[in-house]
């Protein structure tokens, strides 16, 4: 259907070997595979504890859950983000307080704001690294040691993303990352929850399976012949068939990341002298990964004329996001409001992301951006 897709996935003959292996092993749920996959990813980053759950959003739920946020606290996250940010927050029984982001150049998270929406009831900072480029973390966890809170990372767009030396997910108390199909590298659904500190780690662990203190695999080993359960825990393992597919992604990731890099720069020089164009993000702190191409067009244009001149030229193109504050859910659960976050409501009216994988190619680069011109020729007059 589309001359350039949204997005499309690098797999190969080792993913396919990797999973038939696993297969033919008979052993399917959680267990040797993913413990390996857990001790890559903890090496990769250069981080303690890493710890493989069903999705992100898994992740961020433990995540909140390990540092004990419940009924009564406030969690305080961008509106910018995937609907799980938020959600994680609510599952708890905490809300989920909003800041804006810092402009229509940094699509993060904004520190004043955050700084100025802290309440007595305030327990954590939930930063997104948005389309894989780094918040401004220093400023941030300023703010968290003044006040006594903790910092969470979603980190879910941002693997193998680096502020001054330290990879995203490392620098806060617990990191969560996606490997959902269109990220940066994907076990088809999948996640992580990563740490340094040991304790939360045990919680997270326990949580992950039931509360219980042993698994299905210590028991097929003969470690253990019955369990106890500790703590109220959920279903959210990894299976054996993702970690394999994750153990061959995570070798591919720097070099897909490499290749993302690429394609960012090729665009960003094709679109340097677009008229109704804004590429964010021109001064990013540290190294990003560019999970996705996010562009900003100007207030004349209609977004919803733009993306389907782009559909009728073959190139797919996308929203990240529209804003959680003003989901109907969220309206009516917690009063959220038009007006509330100025800068994310604006950039969410006018924000388009275009086509960005790492099988892309220069031809693929120029094809778009040609349809961009015409498109935005249409929409102008030119």
């Amino acid at each position: 259907m589309w001359r350039v897709p949204l997005f499309d996935l690098t797999l190969g003959d080792e993913e396919l070997k990797a999973v038939e292996r696993v297969l033919r092993s008979g052993w399917l749920t959680m267990g040797e595979v993913t413990r390996e996959f857990e001790r890559r990813f903890a090496e990769f980053l250069g981080v303690r504890h890493a710890i493989a759950v069903a999705n992100c959003t898994a992740a961020l739920h433990l995540a909140n859950r390990a540092l004990g946020i419940g009924p009564g606290d406030e969690v305080i996250c961008p509106a910018l983000t995937f609907v799980a940010t938020a959600n994680s927050v609510v599952y708890t029984g905490a809300r989920p307080v909003f800041a804006d982001i810092t402009g229509l150049d940094d699509l993060s998270i904004s520190p004043a704001d955050i700084e100025a929406k802290i309440t007595p009831r305030t327990r954590a900072i939930l930063v997104v690294h948005y389309a894989g480029y780094p918040c401004d973390m220093d400023p941030i966890l300023e703010i968290a040691r003044r006040h006594g809170l903790r910092v969470i990372e979603d980190s879910a767009h941002a693997p193998g993303a680096e502020y001054k030396g330290r990879k995203c997910g490392t620098i806060g108390d617990v990191g969560c990352f996606s490997f959902f199909s269109g990220k940066n590298m994907t076990t088809g659904e999948g996640g992580m929850v990563v740490t340094d500190d040991d304790e939360l780690a045990e919680r997270i662990r326990l949580m992950r399976s039931h509360g219980m203190t042993s698994l299905t695999l210590d028991r097929y080993k003969g470690h253990s012949f019955s369990y106890d359960v500790v703590e109220l825990g959920y279903n959210y393992r990894l299976d054996e068939m993702r970690s394999a597919l994750g153990l061959v992604q995570l070798t591919r990731l720097a070099d897909n990341n490499d290749r993302r890099r690429r394609i960012h720069a090729l665009y960003r020089e094709r679109l340097r002298s677009v008229p109704g164009i804004r590429v964010p993000y021109s001064d990013p702190v540290g190294t990003p990964v560019h999970h996705i191409f996010p562009v900003i067009l100007d207030e004349d244009i209609s977004r919803r004329a733009f993306m389907g001149e782009m559909k009728a030229r073959g190139v797919q193109t996308s929203i990240h996001y529209p804003p959680i504050h003003l989901f109907e859910f969220y309206r009516r659960a917690f009063g959220f409001r038009e007006g509330q976050l100025p800068v994310t409501e604006e950039v969410a009216r006018r924000e388009v992301t275009l086509p960005l994988y790492p099988s892309m190619d220069e031809s693929d680069v120029a094809y778009v951006c040609d349809a961009i011109l015409e498109s935005i020729g249409v929409e102008v007059g030119l």
